[in-house]
């Protein structure tokens, strides 16, 4: 197994009220993973986390059963220099909240609550993912022009997927190498290689591009998707032929635009909120 690559010290810190909490970054899964042992102290406010992390799982025998799926042991720094230290992903940290019985811990329970209700509500209506999507981009401060773009993609994202679904591809890893081929195409780079442009680090990439940026994203995967029918391409190798092609037609059109323009589309503007400074680890 590749070694996980660990983000700079300066970015191996995050704040979970106003708390520090450790952090590390798996670049092949791209997501953060958090010290459990932190997330616990902040919530518990136990002076000994360790001992209580012990407790837990002593009470909670389903926790304790699915531990070896929860914890992740990785290297990152701690007091006494860098060590191996048990850590999960938001899902995982998010299981262990329901077993921290305070007041910390109760308002990540009603969320959890509220977003499965959501989502329950959402399969019966869809409408009300689209209305929560918008009031929510709306909030971060997104122009109405930049989200009926967003919303647009969105939709033709979404049919050139059931397209994938009733032909034959693979949900998950199919549809992630699909989108890449089509994206690495359009661009010159890959979906990884864009996050990075953009500093993204588990981030949304769509939420984060620019009008072009989403513009061009949407007429590459029209374009597969109109060539894919055309083709009537089965299964994930004949979709990754349609997925160059329609990739390729936006390309050009990116190529033509900039050579007019002498403006790049692809672009390392993002919307992420500026950093807030955090308290620094106890010595």
């Amino acid at each position: 197994m590749p070694e996980k690559r660990l983000i700079k010290s300066n970015e191996l810190t995050t704040s979970f009220d106003n708390a520090p909490v450790r952090r590390a970054w798996d670049a092949e899964k791209e997501q953060w993973f958090f010290a459990i042992i932190d997330v616990v102290e902040v919530l518990s406010e136990s002076s000994n986390p360790s001992g209580y992390i012990k407790d837990m799982r002593r009470r909670d025998k389903e926790l304790s059963k699915g531990w070896g799926q929860i914890a992740t042991p990785l290297t990152i720094k701690t007091r006494g220099g860098k060590q191996k230290v048990n850590c999960a992903n938001v899902e995982g940290i998010l299981r262990i909240i329901q077993s921290i019985p305070s007041k910390k811990a109760e308002p990540f329970k009603i969320w959890l609550a509220k977003v499965g209700y959501e989502r329950l509500q959402e399969t019966i209506d869809p409408e009300l993912a689209v209305n929560r999507a918008r009031g929510n981009w709306q909030h971060a401060g997104r122009s109405e022009k930049w989200i009926e773009q967003r919303m647009r993609g969105q939709e033709t994202r979404n049919k050139l997927t059931d397209y994938w679904q009733e032909n034959g591809v693979q949900k998950g890893l199919e549809y992630a190498q699909l989108t890449d081929i089509i994206h690495q195409e359009w661009s010159g780079l890959t979906t990884k290689q864009h996050k990075r442009v953009k500093n993204l680090k588990g981030q949304n990439l769509r939420d984060n591009m620019t009008e072009a940026e989403l513009i061009f994203t949407a007429l590459a995967e029209l374009s597969t998707n109109q060539i894919a029918k055309s083709d009537e391409a089965k299964g994930f190798t004949q979709n990754a032929k349609s997925a160059q092609k329609g990739g390729r037609i936006a390309g050009n059109a990116r190529q033509a635009l900039e050579e007019q323009t002498k403006t790049k589309v692809v672009s390392s503007q993002n919307f992420l909120p500026p950093k807030r400074k955090i308290k620094k680890l106890r010595s």
